[in-house]
């Protein structure tokens, strides 16, 4: 074992977590003949290699941080929120309708009215299993995975059903929404190369940083963190469980609805039928766990996800790798992730050592001024 500090063990444990997993992607690309230099070459090269690759990168990671940071409210809380893709899927529908259906209104109160909207839209999908969970006790996982498919059934059924016609191109699909309701930026597409990059990056910056003051410099995170940790214990100081429990479920529905948000407004600029619950859902939720809940380990995390998926593209094409092999070396990240407890063994702290040291020093300072009391009462005697 590596005798390291608890900071550097913190950080030390998902590197080790990454490069195992491309370790296991590597082994299974040689089991069938492939060179996986050339495939983890061809994939860094997609997405870093060229602005429009750096652009499509920074596009793919945007919606994850929203829906990482709600994720990782909800758990600090300690709430294991599964609804992260219908709630992204309730905020992204919400925000083209509000834009689609105002079509002249200008855009200075259009596009944070559709963006208010879509927050609203995911905030009160999670409401409902916070609720539920405050008032009955319910389990939050089974409840957000149930809301997950209603949501995804709704959705498709307001579409199809309730949405005007004129606001469809046909059953399956919206008009693509006009530039007063868009966060499409011109010139920052056409400086990554004309990729889909958008004011989203500049959103998800500004709730990366929202996120690490609420959660650290505000008496709402510490409660939230204080429910999260012994619950018990912050009702005995006066604080309420069941108000901590809506709050923290609302923060994290409506971070998600943001990141559904910037999915429709930025990227997709419509909104089109979905036959399965969003990855940007269960995407977020790995990058939560992979940053370890905190600010910088998010944005990071995300980042990478990111050049996996857009990466994986140019697997694909450029050295004629299947685009699964992405998808094993992400879950084989994500599987290291899970048992960071064993990958923890391989570090050893030198916390107790350092407190073992402090407490000894302690008490030789204390034995050396009762010897001086001792010394100084026998002279005066």
């Amino acid at each position: 074992m590596l005798k390291v500090t608890l900071k550097t063990k913190k950080i030390l444990v998902p590197i080790v977590s990454i490069l195992a997993g491309f370790i296991v992607g590597a082994v299974i690309m040689l089991i069938w003949s492939y060179n996986p230099f050339q495939a983890y070459a061809s994939m860094f090269s997609s997405a870093l290699g060229n602005m429009n690759g750096i652009g499509e990168t920074i596009r793919e990671a945007t919606p994850l941080i929203f829906t990482a940071i709600g994720f990782a409210i909800a758990s600090t809380a300690g709430f294991f929120n599964i609804g992260l893709p219908g709630q992204a899927q309730a905020g992204w529908l919400s925000s083209i309708w509000v834009v689609l259906a105002n079509p002249h209104m200008p855009k200075v109160i259009l596009l944070p009215l559709a963006v208010l909207t879509g927050i609203l839209a995911g905030a009160l999908v999670a409401g409902v299993a916070g609720w539920l969970r405050a008032q009955f006790g319910t389990n939050e996982v089974i409840t957000t995975i149930m809301i997950n498919y209603i949501v995804l059934y709704s959705c498709q059924y307001l579409m199809q059903q309730v949405m005007p016609g004129q606001l469809r191109v046909d059953t399956d699909t919206t008009k693509t929404i006009a530039a007063n309701g868009s966060l499409k930026i011109d010139w920052l597409s056409s400086t990554f190369g004309d990729s889909r990059i958008n004011a989203g990056i500049f959103i998800a910056l500004v709730a990366v940083f929202l996120y690490w003051y609420l959660m650290r410099k505000t008496t709402t995170g510490f409660e939230i963190r204080s429910v999260g940790t012994n619950a018990a214990a912050s009702r005995y100081a006066g604080m309420s469980a069941k108000k901590n429990i809506m709050l923290s479920m609302l923060l994290s529905g409506g971070f998600a609805g943001l990141g559904g948000v910037v999915q429709g407004l930025g990227t997709y600029q419509n909104y089109f039928t979905q036959t399965t619950s969003l990855d940007i859902g269960w995407d977020g939720l790995s990058v939560a766990l992979l940053g370890g809940g905190t600010a910088i380990g998010i944005l990071l995390a995300s980042l990478l996800f990111s050049i996996l998926k857009i990466g994986g593209l140019g697997m694909q094409t450029i050295a004629g790798i299947p685009y699964e092999i992405v998808s094993i070396v992400i879950a084989a990240i994500i599987f290291f992730v899970a048992i960071q407890y064993v990958i923890g063994l391989l570090f050893k702290t030198k916390k107790a050592k350092a407190i073992q040291e402090q407490t000894e020093g302690t008490e030789k300072k204390s034995e050396n001024v009762v010897v001086s009391s001792t010394k100084a009462q026998g002279g005066q005697n």
